[in-house]
């Protein structure tokens, strides 16, 4: 099985640091174990010229007959038993091994037979330089490493917030504020779009004023296409909401004298029909209205404190539809009674409309749900939200009422949510704050 890593093990900043600290770890041992190999090898070489010179001249001595120096005999009895063996078969070596307790090194050669003469050269101070250089290498080497990862650190943070900062930016633009913009400052001259608060409704863009920025790099190019992509989007949008908001005013004029009109014809079948169409597409104008002014941002609550179970069956009554009403906990909240009832008679409506009875709306402290019995809503409305007029599968779509339900909540500050209950059946949930 696969080790279970920790949540900050797989940010940036974590892989750069450990990178960093693999490499300059690596480049440490090398470099520090080249100048030991070097130094050491330097260090001992000299040590054994020293003592086979000293060797050279303590054979000539004892050749002549003349008294060896200290630390100058024959077949000692500290001599190492690999150098004497050496020495004993013809041969002159050298070796690093302890006398009293001191390293020293010693020669060895050849003398009368089967003896061997042994020169012993104190060998403390370059071991004491050797182990001096190894502690030297190991300080050097921590704070290099140390130094290394702070402005490793450094650097890579400063990456890091920036593609925080563009991830941030880019979840707010997800959310629906299309406003939001990264502005890094390394993305170059530029002409920054905003929303023009001259205009009303303030949906216009103009201009804002050109900044500096230094050399562009990876991150900046990042940003750059975000902030170019939102400001695209933006403006797509803006011009949608504007063609929605002067078709529907357009409409309303017309469908003024076409009700009027409808209202002058004869009873009659046909005339039954031709009501009921204009009665429909004045609703269908009137939602698109009332659309288009949610997405401007531009509604203003009016609050006050209500009983929440009186309230919903007020709606209920208004929709005229048969629909249950059930208080488990009535609970008093501070809302506007008119988007709440706004809110409530759309998911009842969608409910008889495309579920099945009964229908029943629930109401425990702060929390409502609408519940009916038929297939449920779509997958992709569950996952997603309601979308306007989208269908799926050959179905019905669900219209504009679930769309203008969850504007108004969001309005309320309000969280709707919508999912099918596991024996069958649509549930869709409103939770409101509590007083």
């Amino acid at each position: 099985m696969r080790p279970v890593l920790p949540p900050w093990s797989g940010t940036l900043a974590a892989k750069a640091a450990a990178f960093i600290t693999v490499m300059c770890c690596a480049l440490a041992a090398l470099l520090g174990v080249l100048v030991h190999v070097q130094v050491t090898n330097q260090t001992v070489g000299q040590a054994r010229d020293q003592a086979l010179q000293r060797l050279t001249q303590a054979t000539e001595r004892y050749e002549a007959g003349d008294t060896l120096r200290r630390d100058t005999g024959v077949d000692p009895p500290e001599l190492p038993g690999e150098l004497r063996d050496l020495a004993v078969a013809g041969d002159r070596g050298t070796m690093v091994a302890e006398r009293e307790g001191r390293p020293t090194m010693w020669a060895a050669g050849p003398v009368d037979g089967e003896r061997a003469l042994a020169v012993a050269v104190d060998y403390s101070q370059q071991a004491r330089t050797i182990e001096g250089l190894d502690r030297a290498i190991l300080w050097s080497s921590g704070l290099a490493i140390g130094a290394t990862l702070l402005v490793g650190a450094f650097a890579v943070t400063r990456v890091t917030r920036r593609l925080h900062t563009t991830a941030l930016v880019a979840r707010r633009i997800s959310a629906g504020d299309l406003d939001a913009r990264v502005n890094d400052p390394r993305t170059g001259p530029r002409m920054g779009l905003r929303r023009d608060p001259r205009t009303n409704p303030p949906t216009g863009l103009r201009a804002g004023p050109r900044t500096k920025a230094g050399p562009q790099d990876e991150v900046a190019a990042v940003a750059a296409a975000l902030d170019s992509m939102a400001a695209s989007l933006q403006g797509k949008l803006l011009a949608e909401q504007r063609f929605t908001a002067d078709v529907a005013h357009e409409l309303r004029t017309p469908l003024t004298g076409l009700h009027a009109a409808a209202e002058l014809l004869p009873p009659g079948r046909p005339t039954e029909l031709v009501r009921d169409r204009v009665a429909a597409l004045r609703t269908l104008t009137e939602d698109l209205l009332e659309i288009s002014r949610l997405d401007t941002g531009r509604e203003r609550v009016e609050l006050d404190t209500e009983q929440l179970g009186p309230l919903a069956e007020r709606a209920v009554r208004a929709a005229g539809n048969g629909t249950e009403v059930r208080v488990v906990r009535d609970v008093a909240v501070e809302t506007d009674r008119r988007r709440l009832e706004r809110v409530l008679g759309n998911l009842v409506a969608n409910a008889h409309k495309h579920g099945r009875g009964p229908v029943v709306l629930t109401v425990d402290g702060p929390v409502v749900t609408v519940r009916d019995h038929g297939d449920g809503f779509p997958e992709y409305l569950v996952a997603h939200g309601p979308q306007r007029f989208r269908t799926e599968g050959g179905t019905r779509g669900h219209g504009l009422g679930l769309t203008i339900a969850r504007g108004q909540a969001e309005v309320l500050g309000a969280r709707l949510e919508f999912a099918n209950a596991p024996e069958g059946g649509a549930v869709a949930t409103l939770k409101l704050a509590a007083e």
